[in-house]
């Protein structure tokens, strides 16, 4: 039964885990077609799923949400798989992962949400700025600021992330003028 089958690791890694640690595609298929748990969890508690959004492994993330992933599991930073996905500038998993009902505003044990994440951990480069534009088109919410009180616009601002701060603007303009949100003010 390949379901329960630990690799010989001092991690607690399930075969699953291992063949998406190694991106094996084919192996990861077989052993979820057997019934291989894609929430089982690794002594880091990572899963197939969440190591799958994190590190991009698209092929693999898409079976595993055919299998059942839990949305709402979160790794051992307390992060969805959304918020590494976003943090790597893995596009294609972030597209992937907006399109179920994965919790786009989770904030993570760090305080950060998946679009802080996207402008403080990202290049401000074309990847993380249309993570930022993805996040936004499903809902992330702008105002949610870290633990300091920083928003992504300020962060965005004082990387000098020209787009991101230009998409930002866009979006809290638009909802300020629809009253759901309050206007932006300039960082200092």
């Amino acid at each position: 039964d390949w379901s329960s089958d630990v690799c010989s690791s001092d991690l607690g890694r399930t075969a699953l885990l291992a063949a998406t640690h190694g991106n094996h595609v084919e192996v990861a298929r077989r052993l979820i077609a057997a019934g291989a748990d894609v929430n089982a969890r690794d002594d880091l508690q990572d899963s197939a799923f969440l190591y799958a959004g994190a590190e991009g492994r698209v092929e693999i993330l898409k079976m595993t949400l055919a299998a059942g992933a839990d949305l709402k599991s979160t790794n051992r930073y307390g992060g969805t798989a959304l918020i590494p996905a976003c943090h790597h500038g893995h596009v294609e998993a972030v597209r992937v992962l907006l399109a179920t009902a994965i919790d786009v505003n989770h904030v993570n044990r760090l305080g950060w949400t998946a679009l802080l994440e996207a402008v403080i951990l990202g290049d401000g480069g074309k990847a993380h700025t249309e993570i930022v534009r993805l996040l936004l088109a499903h809902g992330a919410k702008p105002d949610l600021a870290d633990r300091d009180g920083v928003t992504p616009l300020a962060h965005a601002e004082r990387r000098g992330y020209r787009e991101m701060e230009r998409l930002l603007r866009d979006y809290i303009g638009k909802q300020a003028r629809q009253g759901t949100i309050a206007s932006p003010r300039r960082t200092q």
